[in-house]
């Protein structure tokens, strides 16, 4: 299954691979080779501690190895204005207008999941604003459920 994923964000991915890989992986053997020579591994609970976060190191790096393997990149289509699609830059404001003043407008990429990141401003495409997103127009007004109930925004620019 295609990964559609930004440049910047497959590089970030690449990145924590290659640091899990040369870095992480032989401090979590260290970790096991010290604790195994203090003796009985029964209750060793450094050992185990080490084995643990081996199994999860393992796991995260079979993660990445499948997204980066399946991985597409998606180019940013500068000033399309179309339909709302992967990697679009999407300007919203908030209906009604936020309370705290302001202009109201936030700027969220729309990214697979594992790309996501609020304080970046991408959002997963499988969230429930980046899902009612998805297909919309320059103008639509879209519904999309939050833990504070159901919220409205439209759509100012599409980029």
């Amino acid at each position: 299954m295609v990964k559609h994923l930004t440049k910047e964000g497959l590089e970030k991915l690449k990145k924590e691979l290659d640091h899990l890989k040369t870095v992480v992986r032989k401090e979590v053997q260290a970790r096991i080779r010290q604790s195994a020579a203090h003796g009985d591994l029964k209750e060793n609970a450094g050992y185990h501690a080490a084995k643990e976060d081996q199994s999860f190191i393992e796991g995260r790096i079979i993660q990445l190895e499948d997204i980066v393997s399946q991985a597409q990149v998606v180019e940013k289509k500068q000033g399309d204005g179309g339909e709302i699609q992967i990697g679009s830059v999407v300007c919203l404001k908030s209906k009604p207008a936020s309370p705290a003043g302001g202009d109201g407008y936030d700027k969220y990429q729309i990214v697979e999941p594992e790309e996501a990141d609020i304080l970046a401003g991408k959002i997963s495409l499988k969230s429930s604003l980046g899902a009612s997103l998805l297909g919309k127009k320059k103008g639509d007004v879209v519904k999309f459920t939050t833990s504070d109930g159901v919220k409205e925004c439209k759509i100012i620019k599409i980029e």
